[in-house]
């Protein structure tokens, strides 16, 4: 399949999706609808119960990609569907069961502890997966069409050290202007790998801006020291560039530390509460 053909069934896919999710929350609220019309919105009545039992229906189903996500080799020699055809599904159906969740309590704040809890870890969990699910779609995009490098994140602390030294011995070799920005601007960024809040939002950091001086300098220089201030600068850029992705690339996998655990505590205080509601 080409690669246009293949964007082209990923889309229809994704609009496929899409459209089953805006029918399963239209289906939603219809119910809620005939539940205002025909009853009271409480929590506690028939209506509630129903909305309660889907909604707990849709976190087991959600949980299966997890597991699904652990077991790649499985899960592929049992024919068990696509990864992203099982994204689309997690995001879909935990969507419609925080819409159930808060039909289910009638869109009141609850008065036990524990469906308090139940609610606000609901409102977490499904929070936590769109969020991951963004920054795994912006990250990639935003490193790769902003920037000109690729790097390995384990390696960054010795590409840094390695930029160090050769900005360190390329400085030695230069007239005193190159020296001065060097020891100025150069040598404190290269010092060790930064994090900032800048690069969320402007992958390069800032470039055009923080290489100002370089280009006024270069105008002052003889054609030899401005090969070398070039050198210097080529050094200053990737220094920038691998910060971006020590700043970004933890998204991508910190999100998860947001979202996993908190999963498995909703999946047991889901438990808890139908438990207490059978017993009770």
């Amino acid at each position: 399949m080409t690669e246009l053909g293949r964007a082209a069934r990923l889309a229809n896919e994704s609009a496929r999706w899409r459209n089953g999710a805006l029918v399963g929350v239209g289906l939603c609220l219809a119910l809620l609808g005939a539940n205002v019309t025909l009853d009271e919105l409480r929590s506690g009545n028939a209506w509630s119960l129903g909305y309660g039992g889907a909604a707990a229906a849709l976190l087991v189903a959600t949980s299966i990609y997890g597991a699904r996500r652990r077991l790649p080799r499985v899960t592929s020699k049992l024919g068990l569907g696509r990864a992203q055809s099982w994204l689309r599904f997690h995001l879909a159906a935990g969507g419609l069961f925080l819409l159930l969740v808060l039909m289910h309590s009638g869109f009141s704040w609850p008065t036990g502890m524990l469906t308090r809890w139940l609610l606000v870890v609901s409102v977490w969990t499904v929070g936590s997966g769109w969020l991951g699910h963004l920054i795994q779609r912006w990250i990639p995009r935003a490193l790769t069409s902003g920037l000109s490098i690729e790097v390995l994140y384990e390696r960054i602390p010795e590409l840094v050290a390695a930029l160090r030294e050769d900005g360190e011995r390329l400085a030695a070799e230069c007239c005193e202007p190159v020296r001065e920005l060097h020891r100025r601007e150069v040598a404190p960024q290269l010092e060790r790998p930064r994090r900032r809040w800048l690069y969320l939002w402007d992958t390069t950091g800032g470039q055009r801006s923080r290489l100002a001086q370089f280009d006024y300098l270069h105008r002052l220089l003889s054609p030899e020291d401005a090969e070398q201030l070039r050198e210097l600068e080529r050094i200053y850029r990737t220094k920038l560039e691998i910060d971006s992705h020590f700043t970004l690339q933890p998204l991508l996998r910190g999100w998860l530390h947001l979202h996993a655990p908190v999963s498995l505590l909703l999946l047991s205080l889901a438990a808890i509460h139908i438990g207490a509601a059978l017993y009770y």
